[in-house]
C-alpha cells in the first residue's frame, strides 16, 4: 500500500470515529495509524499537500479530546513522534504549521491528575525529543500550565518521571529569556532551586546533566550561579561533561552535555577556568577521537562543541596543536619504500564526514567544514603552514571532489545541500589562498574548467529566480556560492592557466545581474562586502550589464517595499473580508485565501509597474538589455502564476475529495463495497510488497559479491597508488629544483620592477616640483605687479600730505605775525588801561582766545608729524618687501 492510499484510508476512518466513537470504529482508525507508521514517510509535509494535512489536523483533533481512548491517543503519539524524527521539514512543519508542542501539552494537562501514567509519561518524552533545539514562544497559552506541571512534579521520587520533566524544562529554558524570567517570577522558585540543588547529588548522570543545563540557564549571570559556578565546582563539573560526552550516556544525554559545555564556555570567567584546566589536553583528544564514531548525530554534535571551542580565545591554539601534533606521524622502517608521515587519524574522521554523501544530515558535513576552516586560520596565523603539509596533501583532492559538478541535481533539495557545501569548501579555500605557499597548492589542484562548471550549474539554477517575486532560498544560496567562488576564481586568475580569462568572462555574463543584486540588497554585512568586491572587479569590463543590474537591483528594492505596504494592507483587510469570506476560507484552508489574495495584488501591482516601466523614455540605453530584464521579470511572473494556478487547483482537489467524502457518508452500502475493493487491494499489494523485497534481496546478495570484488579492486588499486607515489616523490624533487629556479628569477624580476617603480616615481615627483616652482613664480610676479600699484598710489597720498604740511606751515607764519601784532596791540591796550577797564578785558578776552587757536594749531603740526613719520615707515616696509626687484627711481623716495 503506498503513502496515498493510506491517508485516504486513514481520513475516512478518522470522519467514521469521529461521527461514531464505537469500538468498531476506534479500532478501524488504530489499524489505519499503525499501517502509516510502518510505512517510509520521510518529507509527508515537505510539499504542503492537503491530503496529510487534513490527516494530521483530524488525528490532532483526535488525540486532544480528553474523551479518546488512552490508547488510540498513545497511538496517534506515537505516530507523530515517528514524523517528528523522519526530517527536519516534517520537524519543522509539525512545530510550525500543527503546532503539535501545544497539542503534546494539552494531553499532559488533561491527565494532570495522573502523571506517573503510561500516556503522559509518553507525551513527556516526545516532548523532550520534539522541543530539543527548538524555540518555543512564551506567549502560547499551555506553556504556563505545562511549566507548572513540571515544577511540580520535579519533586517527585520516581526518576521515570523526573529524567523527562528535567530535560523538557531544560529545552523549554535554554536560549529562552521570556520563559526564565517566568520561572524567576514565581513564588516558589527558591523551593526550586534547592530540589535542583539536591539532584546534583544525583546517582544518574543524566539527571545532573538535566540540572546543570536549567541552573545554567536561569542563575548563570546571577549572583546564584557565580556562587555555584565557582574555581572549586567548575573543576568538577568538566571532568563529568567531558565523561558523558565521550564515554556516553545515552546519546540525548550526550547532547545535553555537549550544550551544557557551550553555554558555559560563553561566560567569560568559566572560559577562563577551561583555558587553565590542567585536563583539558587529554580530554580534547577523546572528544577528537569520537569523530570515528559512524552515528552521524554524535558527530555533529562533537563537531558543534569543537566548533565553538574555537571561539574561545586561548582554545584555537590547544585545538589545533591537539588535530596536527597529538598524534605523532609514524614512520615505516627505513628499508620499504614510500616511507612518508602518516596523517593523524583525528584529520581522516574529520575529513571523511566533511566529505560524506549529500543524502547523510549536512550538518556533520559543514560543521566540519567549518572546523577545518577555523583550524587553518590558526594555522596560518601561527605561521607553522609546514607543520600540516601531509595533512594539505590528502585535504586539497578531497575538497577539489566536493566541487566537481553532481551528476543529478534535479532534486531542488539536493541542489541547494550541494550549493551550501560549495560555499563552505570555497570559504575554506580562500582561507588557504591568505599563505602565499597554501596559495600555490590550491592552484596546482583547481582547473579552470572545475570553477567554470559548477559557476555554470550554480548559474543556471539562480537566472529562474532572477525577479524579485520569487526570493526563494535556493537562489540566495547559489547567489553567494556563486560570489564565493569568483572570490576563489579571482585570487588564483595569476596562478592557474585559463582563470583570468574565464574570470572575465563569467562577470561579462548577463546571469551575474542575479547573484549580485541579491548580494547587493542582502542584509547580511559579508555577503554585501563580497557583492562590492565582485562588482569592483566586473564595472571597468567593457560588457558588464551594469545597467541591467541598477534595474534588478531597483526591482528587489521596489518588491521588497511592495510586500511590506501588501502585508500591512492583508493586516488592514482581514478584520474586514473576516464576515463574507470567513466560509469559504474554512473550506479551502483559511491561510491559503490571505496568500491568494496578497500575491494578486502583489502581481497587480508588478504588473502596472512594468508597464509604466516599458512608457518611460529611456535614454543611452541598449534595448537588448532592457528586453532582457522585463524577459526575466515576465518569466518570475509566468511562474508565479503556474505556482497560484497549482494551488488553485490544490484547493479545488480539496473541495472534490470533501463532496466525495460527502456522498461516502450517504451511501452505507457502497461505502461497505468500498472497503471491501480496498481491503482486497491491500491483500495484492502486500502480496506485491513480498515479491518485491525477495526481489530486493537478491538484489542485496549481488550488491554482497559485487562490493567484495570492488575491494579486491581498490586492494589492487592501493598497490598502483603506492607506485605512483614513489614516482610522484621523484618528480617532486625535479619540481623543487625548478621552483628554486623560478622564485630566484621572480625574485631578480621583481628588483627590476621595483627599480623601475622608483624611478618612475623619481619622475613624477621632478615634475610635481617644477609645476609647484612656476606656478609659485607666477604669484609672486603679480604680487610685485600689485605692490608696485600700492607704492605709487602711497607716493601720490605722500605728495599730497607735503603740500599739506607747507600750507600749515604757512599759516602758522601768517598767525604768528598775527599774533606779533596782536602783542603790540596789547602793548599799546596796556598803556591805554587806565582809560577804560571795558576795553582792557575785550582785549584780554581777545588774548586768551588767539592763544588757544596756537596751541590747537600746534597740536595739529603733531598729529601731522606722526602721520608723516608712518607714512615714511611703510614706504620703507615696502621698499624691503620689495626685495630690490623695483626700479630705483621709483623706489626711492625723498624725505
Amino acid at each position: 500500500m503506498d503513502v496515498t492510499t493510506c491517508l485516504k484510508s486513514m481520513l475516512l476512518a478518522i470522519r467514521q470515529y469521529k461521527n461514531n466513537r464505537s469500538a468498531v470504529n476506534t479500532s478501524q482508525l488504530q489499524k489505519q495509524i499503525n499501517d502509516l507508521t510502518g510505512l517510509k514517510c520521510s518529507r509527508l509535509l515537505a510539499a504542503g499537500q492537503v491530503l496529510p494535512s487534513e490527516c494530521l489536523s483530524g488525528l490532532l483533533e483526535v488525540a486532544i479530546d480528553p474523551k479518546t481512548n488512552h490508547a488510540l491517543t498513545s497511538t496517534i503519539v506515537s505516530l507523530l513522534a515517528n514524523l517528528a524524527t523522519s526530517d527536519e521539514e516534517t520537524r519543522e512543519a509539525l512545530h510550525s504549521s500543527f503546532n503539535l508542542t501545544g497539542a503534546l501539552a494539552s494531553i499532559v494537562h488533561s491527565n494532570r491528575a495522573t502523571p506517573e501514567g503510561p500516556l503522559v509519561m509518553q507525551c513527556l518524552q516526545v516532548l523532550q525529543r520534539f522541543t530539543y533545539s527548538m524555540r518555543i514562544s512564551h506567549c502560547a497559552s499551555y506553556l504556563d500550565d505545562l511549566l507548572t506541571f513540571l515544577m511540580q512534579n520535579i519533586k517527585s521520587r520516581n526518576d521515570d518521571i523526573i529524567k523527562p520533566c528535567l530535560g523538557l524544562m531544560a529545552n523549554l529554558c535554554r536560549h529562552n529569556l521570556s520563559v526564565q524570567t517566568h520561572i524567576k517570577s514565581q513564588s516558589n522558585v527558591k523551593a526550586l532551586y534547592r530540589s535542583l540543588i539536591d539532584f546534583l547529588a544525583h546517582n544518574s548522570l543524566t539527571v545532573v546533566i538535566y540540572t546543570l543545563s536549567i541552573l545554567t540557564s536561569l542563575t548563570l549571570n546571577e549572583e546564584e550561579g557565580q556562587k555555584l559556578f565557582n574555581a572549586e565546582n567548575i573543576h568538577q563539573t568538566f571532568p563529568l561533561i567531558f565523561n558523558i560526552t565521550v564515554n556516553g550516556d545515552g546519546s540525548l544525554t550526550r547532547n545535553y552535555a555537549v550544550d551544557l559545555l557551550v553555554d558555559l564556555v560563553k561566560n567569560p570567567k568559566i572560559a577562563d577556568y577551561l583555558v587553565n584546566y590542567k585536563l583539558l589536553p587529554p580530554c580534547l583528544t577523546e572528544v577528537f577521537g569520537l569523530l570515528h564514531s559512524k552515528d552521524s548525530e554524535t558527530a555533529a554534535k562533537v563537531l558543534e562543541l569543537l566548533v565553538s571551542l574555537c571561539s574561545v580565545p586561548g582554545l584555537r591554539k590547544l585545538l589545533c596543536e591537539t588535530m596536527f601534533r597529538s598524534f605523532k606521524p609514524r614512520r615505516q622502517p627505513a628499508g620499504k619504500k614510500g616511507g612518508q608521515a602518516r596523517v593523524s587519524e583525528p584529520c581522516v574522521a574529520l575529513l571523511q564526514w566533511a566529505t560524506g554523501p549529500l543524502h547523510d544530515p549536512e550538518r556533520c558535513s559543514l560543521q566540519a567544514l567549518n572546523l577545518l576552516t577555523e583550524l587553518f586560520e590558526e594555522v596560518i596565523d601561527a605561521g607553522t603552514t609546514a607543520s600540516v603539509q601531509s595533512h594539505l596533501e590528502l585535504l586539497l583532492p578531497a575538497l577539489v571532489g566536493l566541487l566537481q559538478v553532481p551528476d543529478s541535481t534535479e532534486e531542488e533539495q539536493q541542489l541547494k545541500r550541494h550549493c551550501v557545501r560549495v560555499g563552505r569548501v570555497v570559504e575554506l579555500l580562500l582561507v588557504l589562498c591568505v599563505d602565499d605557499h597554501l596559495k600555490s597548492l590550491v592552484a596546482q589542484q583547481i582547473p579552470s574548467k572545475l570553477c567554470t562548471s559548477q559557476v555554470e550549474l550554480l548559474l543556471s539554477n539562480s537566472h529562474g529566480s532572477s525577479s524579485p517575486i520569487t526570493d526563494s532560498d535556493l537562489s540566495q544560496v547559489c547567489a553567494e556560492a556563486v560570489l564565493k567562488m569568483l572570490e576563489l576564481m579571482s585570487h588564483l586568475k595569476q596562478h592557474v592557466q585559463d582563470m583570468e580569462t574565464c574570470f572575465y568572462q563569467i562577470l561579462q555574463d548577463q546571469r551575474m545581474v542575479t547573484p549580485l543584486s541579491l548580494a547587493m540588497t542582502s542584509q547580511r554585512r559579508e555577503l554585501v562586502q563580497s557583492a562590492l568586491r565582485v562588482l569592483f572587479e566586473a564595472a571597468p569590463l567593457p560588457d558588464f550589464p551594469s545597467v541591467i543590474l541598477g534595474e534588478s537591483i531597483a526591482a528587489n528594492n521596489a518588491y521588497r517595499e511592495a510586500q511590506r505596504e501588501s502585508g500591512r494592507s492583508v493586516k488592514r483587510m482581514a478584520v474586514q473580508e473576516s464576515l463574507p469570506t470567513g466560509k469559504a476560507c474554512a473550506v479551502s484552508n483559511g491561510p491559503g485565501c490571505k496568500v491568494t489574495t496578497t500575491a494578486k495584488q502583489t502581481i497587480d501591482s508588478l504588473i502596472e509597474k512594468l508597464q509604466s516601466g516599458l512608457e518611460d523614455p529611456m535614454k543611452d540605453v541598449h534595448m537588448s538589455e532592457v528586453i532582457d530584464v522585463y524577459e526575466q521579470k515576465i518569466s518570475a511572473l509566468a511562474s508565479k502564476e503556474s505556482r497560484l494556478e497549482d494551488l488553485l487547483e490544490a484547493k479545488a482537489l480539496a473541495l472534490a475529495q470533501a463532496d466525495r467524502l460527502l456522498a461516502q457518508y450517504r451511501c452505507q452500502r457502497a461505502q461497505a463495497e468500498a472497503e471491501a475493493r480496498k481491503l482486497a487491494g491491500l491483500l495484492q499489494e502486500s502480496e506485491r510488497g513480498k515479491e518485491a523485497l525477495q526481489r530486493q534481496l537478491g538484489e542485496q546478495v549481488l550488491e554482497v559479491q559485487r562490493v567484495k570484488q570492488d575491494i579486491q579492486q581498490l586492494l589492487e588499486h592501493n598497490g598502483r597508488l603506492q607506485a605512483v607515489s614513489d614516482e610522484h616523490q621523484a618528480l617532486k624533487g625535479s619540481y623543487n629544483q625548478l621552483l628554486s629556479r623560478y622564485n630566484e628569477t621572480e625574485r631578480h624580476l621583481k628588483e627590476l620592477r621595483g627599480a623601475h617603480v622608483a624611478l618612475t616615481q623619481m619622475v613624477e615627483s621632478l615634475k610635481k616640483t617644477y609645476d609647484t616652482l612656476r606656478l609659485k613664480q607666477e604669484r609672486t610676479l603679480a604680487e610685485v605687479a600689485e605692490k608696485d600699484k600700492l607704492i605709487k598710489s602711497q607716493q601720490a597720498d605722500l605728495k599730497a600730505k607735503e603740500k599739506a604740511i607747507s600750507d600749515l606751515q604757512g599759516e602758522l607764519k601768517k598767525q604768528q605775525e598775527q599774533a606779533n601784532e596782536m602783542e603790540e596791540s596789547i602793548s599799546i591796550l596796556r598803556k591805554e588801561l587806565n582809560k577804560t577797564e571795558q576795553a582792557r578785558k575785550d582785549a584780554s578776552i581777545k588774548a586768551s582766545s588767539l592763544e588757544l587757536q596756537k596751541s590747537q594749531l600746534e597740536d595739529k603740526m603733531n598729529k601731522k608729524e606722526e602721520e608723516l613719520n608712518k607714512n615714511m615707515h611703510m614706504i620703507a616696509m615696502i621698499h624691503s618687501l620689495s626685495g630690490g626687484k623695483i626700479k630705483t627711481d621709483t623706489a626711492n623716495v625723498s624725505l
